[in-house]
């Protein structure tokens, strides 16, 4: 039976990119040796991790235009830390969407003043704040564009003359912005980009250099961009599995042709969660997020019938994240609109029974 995975992360892949990942873990470039256990020196990864740096600015429209994209270990969480370490020289700014904002604020009150512009923790991070007021004399202002646990996600961003960093870890390259608006993206690749173990960081250079501090060179991005993002053995595999998405990403069309489809896949979702008496959505309904639909059953009695018939239909992955329960559907760029259909199918026979 197919397997429709809404897993929020590590995510499903495309099954072309899966294919030619295993293939070079057997035999890499026809040289007889696998992927992973040859030189991250040799000229073959090299190009790969050019490749791969390369394409993530063309697919975000950054090329030649200040950026430099890397690709580190250690996951948005450590790039909570990194952040704060190489550019917090006194104050920052955070707005509070959730757990991941939690961890960055948490992170980054090490190294400074931290001022929470904006936060909807009182109602349970079900919205994204408004209204807000971006004070001066920051440093920079941080902002979470996708927040899984809770479904939300900023359809506007905030307009100001601080420099502005973006965890974009659940929804990079899902939907077309000017990402020029953006000083520091960082992303973990298990959301929507390839396995865990690689986190892209895309930096505006010229933002760099500018805390007192000493950073050391593992955390320093200005060491990093120096060495090409090869100061130390990278992550060999991850790399490799991304760029073969980026590149699956590239042939059907980028970011804009993504974005159709992914829309797409929520109209259908969200229509079903508004329109079935069986479910009722967790986000504010103008705030809700493409890629992570998060509902409830509105009778907690059907929760075994409703998991059976999951299981039955082949799909994985959809219980809620632990601190908000129910059900969160992760729609990334690799999920069909068939596995959308196949779930929507089940809610509307769910209706039926109840």
């Amino acid at each position: 039976m197919k397997k429709h995975n809404f897993s929020a992360g590590p995510c499903i892949l495309p099954k072309e990119v899966l294919l030619k990942a295993s293939e070079a873990v057997m035999d890499f470039n026809g040289s007889g040796l696998s992927l992973i256990e040859i030189s991250h020196r040799s000229k073959d990864f090299v190009a790969v991790m050019e490749n791969a740096r390369s394409l993530a600015l063309e697919l975000l429209n950054l090329t030649d235009k200040g950026y430099q994209a890397l690709f580190l270990h250690g996951g948005a969480s450590l790039e909570f830390l990194m952040v704060a370490y190489n550019l917090l020289n006194k104050k920052a700014g955070y707005l509070n969407t959730g757990t991941w904002s939690d961890k960055a604020i948490k992170e980054a009150k090490l190294f400074g003043d931290v001022v929470e512009v904006g936060s909807s923790k009182d109602e349970d991070f079900r919205y994204i704040p408004k209204g807000y007021s971006v004070p001066d004399g920051l440093d920079y202002l941080h902002i979470t564009s996708n927040n899984t646990i809770y479904g939300t996600q900023f359809k506007k961003f905030p307009k100001t003359n601080t420099p502005l960093v973006c965890d974009m870890s659940s929804d990079i390259f899902s939907r077309s912005l000017d990402f020029s608006q953006f000083d520091l993206i960082y992303a973990g690749a298990q959301k929507n980009m390839g396995p865990a173990g690689a986190t892209l960081v895309v930096i505006k250079e010229d933002i760099l250099g500018k805390v007192s501090r000493k950073i050391p060179s593992m955390l320093d991005y200005k060491v990093h961009i120096s060495k090409d993002s090869m100061f130390n053995t990278p992550p060999v595999f991850p790399v490799y599995t991304s760029m073969l998405t980026l590149e699956w990403l590239k042939s059907l069309g980028g970011i804009a042709a993504i974005e159709e489809i992914n829309e797409k896949k929520a109209r259908l979702l969200y229509s079903e969660i508004d329109l079935n008496p069986v479910f009722e959505g967790y986000a504010n309904t103008e705030d809700r997020s493409l890629m992570n639909a998060t509902f409830n059953l509105t009778e907690e009695s059907l929760k075994s019938t409703f998991e059976e018939m999951l299981k039955d239909a082949g799909i994985n992955g959809l219980n809620g994240h632990r601190s908000v329960g129910g059900y969160r559907a992760s729609m990334y760029n690799a999920l069909s609109l068939e596995s959308v259909g196949v779930l929507v199918d089940v809610m509307s026979e769910m209706e039926r029974k109840g």
